[in-house]
């Protein structure tokens, strides 16, 4: 099974020949992977410093989306040619940078119709993330919250699902990210390269502050609010599953202006049959 990963712990990330996946477990689905999102988290894994239960010779990637192929006996609301978008940790068996994925049916969301396959496969993480920042502060309808780093794929989330909850959202960015920050719903944006950014954002907010900070789990209720266009992501570059080593690269150096995505394989047009796509 052609996969990206690493042999040991610390190593560079490489092209693998995996065995094929193994006979499911009850509660379990083989999905077949059209893309998986990368992020910083992936070198945590590579590290060795985020234990996701196993050890190396493994497939990194910890997001994806693609199309069941096997289904386990209580896997309940999932059939063999559901297309979805899942988070997978601790692994079952390998990573999502793999062209098959095992994954528990408890992680699985279906993929919205329309959501192109590269915003699904780089959603579900900072997604939860966002969803669980903003659940653990309990922000409330009226009340203002600040954002800060919202010019990030998370923060941008972030963004959106608070401004979706009634809470006027103040944000800090980068000039080149303010406008895109003020497009999903800041009502103002602070460079935060300006000293003077904490007066403003305070000014603002009316002179009190704001009820929150942030520094920037549901997936089944996100993947929906996705679907509805409440929530939108920006994916800025794709790379094939052979480059996944360059891809991690760029999402470690901070260059990229979205989320980075890995391609194991040509998109299913929608509307057309669900099925394994080689």
């Amino acid at each position: 099974m052609r996969a990206a990963g690493i042999k040991e712990f610390g190593g560079v990330v490489t092209a693998l020949d995996l065995s094929p996946p193994r006979h499911l477990a009850a509660d379990e689905v083989l999905i077949d992977v059209v893309c998986a999102g990368v992020g910083n988290w992936d070198d945590f894994v590579r590290a060795g410093s985020w234990d996701v239960g196993r050890q190396p010779p493994m497939a990194l990637g910890v997001e994806a989306t693609g199309i069941i192929t096997g289904v386990g006996d209580e896997a309940a609301g999932l059939e063999v040619g559901h297309r979805v978008l899942l988070h997978t940790s601790p692994f079952r068996d390998q990573g999502a940078w793999a062209d098959k994925l095992i994954a528990p049916a408890g992680t699985v969301a279906h993929k919205p119709p329309g959501v192109a396959w590269d915003v699904a496969a780089a959603f579900p993480v900072p997604a939860l993330t966002a969803g669980q920042v903003l659940d653990a502060l309990a922000v409330r309808d009226g009340e203002v919250v600040l954002v800060h780093g919202a010019g990030g794929v998370t923060g941008g989330l972030i963004v959106q699902l608070a401004g979706s909850r009634g809470v006027t959202v103040l944000a800090t960015a980068g000039s080149a990210s303010a406008e895109r920050v003020r497009s999903v719903g800041a009502v103002a944006v602070f460079d935060y390269r300006d000293p003077a950014w904490p007066h403003q954002a305070r000014q603002r907010a009316g002179g009190e502050g704001a009820a929150a900070a942030v520094n920037a789990a549901r997936l089944k209720v996100l993947a929906g609010l996705l679907g509805d266009g409440v929530l939108s992501l920006n994916v800025s570059r794709t790379y094939p599953l052979e480059e996944a080593s360059r891809a991690l690269h760029q999402v470690v150096s901070g260059g990229a202006a979205g989320a980075i995505v890995v391609n194991l394989k040509t998109a299913p047009a929608e509307g057309t049959d669900a099925g394994s796509s080689q």
